[in-house]
């Protein structure tokens, strides 16, 4: 099994970015206990991180070779269209994943654009959501 996780804008910055909001934990970080946690699975993982709309549809679009994907959209979560599209497109099982509660955040925050293309969504859990997210590809049929 082959799993593609893309993070979008500003996730190159968690660990510094908003600790209160996002934690204090690094993206490499937790790339590095994504990649344990795919091992122990027996999951092939790919990490990609871009702050550009334009080549994370590029990159959804180019994972049509893998069994799902994991995106952290970032704020393009609540309103890139583009994204939405690329991903219903690919035709590749897609879990979104949040750091934070988006539903306890801004009201702009409480709309996923991209959820309704997406196999399920988990919000809140920190860095364990990456996790949840690769267990439920590895695990659940």
């Amino acid at each position: 099994m082959k799993i593609k996780i893309i993070n979008g804008p500003n996730l190159n910055m968690t660990g510094t970015r908003e600790p209160s909001v996002y934690g204090a934990v690094t993206l490499d970080t937790i790339n590095a206990e994504i990649q344990k946690e795919a091992e122990k699975l027996g999951v092939d993982v790919v990490f990609f991180q871009s702050n550009y709309e334009g080549a994370i549809i590029d990159e959804i679009w180019a994972s049509q070779d893998f069994d799902g994907i994991i995106i952290n959209p970032g704020a393009l979560t609540h309103y890139s269209y583009a994204v939405r599209d690329a991903i219903s497109g690919a035709g590749v099982p897609c879990i979104e994943v949040h750091l934070s509660n988006i539903y306890a955040r801004e009201e702009f925050r409480h709309k996923s654009v991209t959820a309704p293309v997406c196999k399920g969504q988990i919000s809140g859990l920190g860095k364990y959501g990456y996790i949840l997210a690769l267990k439920a590809f590895a695990e659940v049929k």
